[in-house]
């Protein structure tokens, strides 16, 4: 399982709860220092200090997230937009936009008590999101790869808010069993890691990987900003160059939903090896 940090009852009653802390009160309002902003719950990279500006609200304002590390959800008063972390669930508090402060035209309204500061990192971190049939098996072979920081499986590319298991493995939600890696690109590339991607399942097979067959089990890859596609494209095109016949599908990254508790870590909680994903060097 996650290993989640200790709370203080404060932070509890925040982070948890969905509470607020007051305004002006939270000891990283005025911060200017460079850095980064984790989740104080599970240390997950949120947000940049270079996007960071002074809204005057009196909490800690972002007009950008670290992508793929903050999901939107409808809040309870069905007014407002909260944003938590897309690791582990934490409250941060709630988005705005059209407010015109800067010219990406929206705040991340943040609780200071929800973040940790890392003083100097200037985000030493990125995310990628891949399919590859079982996500267990997925994830089996990303947390090996040296760089990557961290990984969660989930499901994204369908048109159901908060799936579940039960209702992907029904095939009508269009989602795809998926991995969020979560990386330094000092020290592993995403080109590195999209080669990992190819070379550890069969790309070739459709709507299937090993014994598992169904929409869920897709082959694709879900890019979070041009750069990203354009290498994607680029092994994809290199591939199809050597014969293949490439059945991995190139999206845009929407929503990636967190799948449950159970689910994260399988083999590292069961033990054995994937029964559908084997290594191979094919670049």
């Amino acid at each position: 399982m996650m290993a989640y940090n200790t709370l203080t009852p404060e932070e509890e009653r925040v982070i948890l709860h969905k509470g607020t802390e007051l305004p002006f009160t939270g000891k990283y309002v005025s911060n200017k220092d460079v850095g980064e902003y984790q989740c104080k719950r599970c240390n997950a990279p949120l947000y940049r200090s270079s996007d960071k500006f002074d809204s005057l609200y009196g909490w800690p304002s972002f007009d950008q997230e670290i992508p793929g590390a903050v999901k939107r959800v409808p809040d309870a008063d069905d007014e407002r937009t909260e944003i938590i972390c897309a690791r582990c669930g934490a409250h941060l508090g709630h988005v705005f936009t059209g407010e015109r402060y800067t010219e990406k035209n929206i705040r991340h309204c943040v609780n200071s008590i929800s973040l940790v500061f890392v003083p100097g990192n200037t985000g030493t971190s990125d995310t990628a999101i891949f399919a590859s049939g079982c996500f267990w098996g997925t994830e089996y072979y990303f947390k090996k790869v040296s760089g990557v920081l961290s990984t969660t499986v989930g499901f994204i590319g369908g048109n159901v808010q908060f799936p579940f298991y039960q209702q992907v493995c029904c095939e009508n939600t269009g989602h795809a069993e998926a991995v969020e890696v979560i990386f330094d690109p000092i020290k592993v590339s995403y080109e590195e890691l999209t080669k990992y991607f190819f070379e550890t399942h069969d790309f070739t097979q459709i709507n299937q990987q090993g014994p598992d067959v169904g929409e869920q089990y897709r082959s694709e890859i879900f890019y979070l900003n041009e750069e990203q596609r354009k290498t994607a494209q680029k092994y994809i095109d290199l591939l199809e160059a050597k014969g293949y016949k490439v059945a991995t599908h190139l999206t845009k990254a929407t929503d990636f939903w967190k799948a449950e508790d159970y689910h994260q870590d399988y083999y590292e909680k069961k033990g054995g090896i994937p029964y559908c994903h084997v290594y191979r060097k094919i670049f």
